[in-house]
């Protein structure tokens, strides 16, 4: 059974009377001015490197943005706070995770050596200040907009879009630092490069996946208020942990020898130390999603009036795949018109049942009243396009085909590009 959810609605007046409101907005100022004035100097010495770097890796969180958009469905957060957890990982976290990271490094090379330092140091001092600062980003959501985290899938949301803001400001750092080390000039193949090593091949695995771990953590630190609290913050902390430990395995110099540097030998590093962690928060997705898609569906099913969602679409709205099967049935069989008012359509279904979960708690009822009527607006749109029912057809060859074909091209443009990197 499905906990009540009922998601709050956060109001800038009512955040800015809390004092960590103010706190997080200071962190995020210093972050800024921080960056920026790293970003000045990058500027000074590689202005076209620069400006590319940003640019390719601006445009790289744009289908990490959207895909964590749609994994959210449901139940949205709001775009404020998703932003200030984007913005926390790349100003904040960044800016204290640089000198934080080399004064635990130099640290490990007094108290152990420097050849331990040299080797394991980006494994154990990395993970250590990164990871905390990332999760700090998960926790001052919960500060100043604890309605928003009700779920966990509401923690890996954001734990994710903390270290999708991380891993981007980083990975331009790093660019950076390699066309410094070239030491050829203001060029972009060292950009390029790194691009594919840290954005491409390793930005599946990377910081928006410990993120996510570890917001899993926060998440059911908040949310499961039944369970006791010292059994929550154990959970919360086996978390954080798993994500020092994904992050440090990805950083270690464990199997970079024994694989080899031929394609085979790369691809197989990336799966032997990406693949786990990635295999782990993909079921904690499936879970948090499915018990927070549970709790909708039966929302919604309370309703009982066709004109606002079928029984078929009961069965569609729950499931993420079902729901991009419902949007391609539109397609094929009214047009792409169909697809955009299928998924306007779910969403104003979505929208009701978090309307409807308020109810009686916060927010008005005639709130939930406003999502009916904009709901049978677009199912009278969607019944003018001939596609009256916003369910999932049979399973068709093409699409089967355009998934085939989708996995090939993926797998070649990764071969190509590990067998490029491994013979540089």
């Amino acid at each position: 059974m499905s906990e009540p959810v009922r998601p709050g609605t956060p109001r800038v007046a009512s955040l800015a009377r809390r004092p960590a409101f103010w706190v997080v907005i200071a962190l995020l100022a210093a972050g800024a001015v921080r960056i920026a004035q790293i970003t000045a100097l990058f500027m000074k010495s590689f202005p076209i490197a620069t400006i590319t770097a940003i640019l390719l890796f601006g445009l790289l969180a744009v289908p990490f943005w959207v895909f964590l958009d749609e994994l959210d469905f449901l139940e949205r957060e709001p775009p404020s706070l998703r932003i200030l957890a984007l913005a926390w990982g790349g100003l904040v976290a960044t800016s204290v995770s640089i000198p934080g990271s080399t004064a635990l490094d130099n640290l490990i090379a007094k108290l152990s050596s420097p050849d331990l330092a040299a080797e394991w140091g980006a494994a154990l001092a990395g993970p250590t200040v990164e990871e905390i600062a990332k999760t700090l980003g998960v926790v001052a959501i919960v500060l100043i907009a604890r309605a928003q985290v009700n779920s966990v899938l509401d923690g890996i949301v954001y734990g994710a879009l903390v270290g999708l803001g991380f891993q981007i400001v980083e990975d331009v750092v790093f660019a950076i630092g390699a066309v410094q080390q070239a030491g050829a000039g203001d060029r972009v193949q060292p950009v390029i490069t790194t691009f594919l090593v840290r954005g491409i091949l390793a930005g599946v695995w990377s910081h928006t996946l410990f993120g996510a771990l570890a917001g899993a953590g926060i998440g059911y630190l908040v949310v499961h208020r039944d369970r006791t609290r010292a059994r929550r913050i154990t959970v919360a902390a086996l978390a954080l942990l798993a994500a020092w430990a994904s992050h440090s395995l990805w950083n270690s110099p464990l199997f970079r020898e024994s694989l080899g540097d031929s394609a085979v030998g790369l691809l197989a590093v990336l799966l032997v130390k990406g693949l786990p962690p990635l295999l782990l928060v993909l079921y904690l997705v499936r879970r948090a999603h499915d018990r927070e898609a549970a709790y909708y569906v039966a929302m919604l099913a309370t309703v009982r009036d066709p004109d606002l969602i079928t029984e078929g679409e009961l069965r569609v709205l729950g499931s993420h795949t079902r729901r991009g099967a419902a949007r391609r049935h539109a397609a094929a069989s009214a047009g792409h018109r169909a697809r955009a008012a299928v998924r306007r359509l779910q969403r104003a279904q979505a929208g009701l049942a978090v309307e409807l979960s308020r109810a009686g708690a916060d927010v008005p009822h005639d709130a939930a009243e406003a999502r009916a009527a904009e709901v049978r607006r677009h199912r009278v749109a969607l019944a003018a396009l001939g596609h009256p029912e916003a369910v999932e057809g049979a399973r068709s060859w093409r699409h089967t085909a355009s998934t085939i074909a989708t996995a090939v091209v993926a797998i070649a443009v990764l071969w190509v590009t590990l067998s490029a990197l491994g013979g540089g």
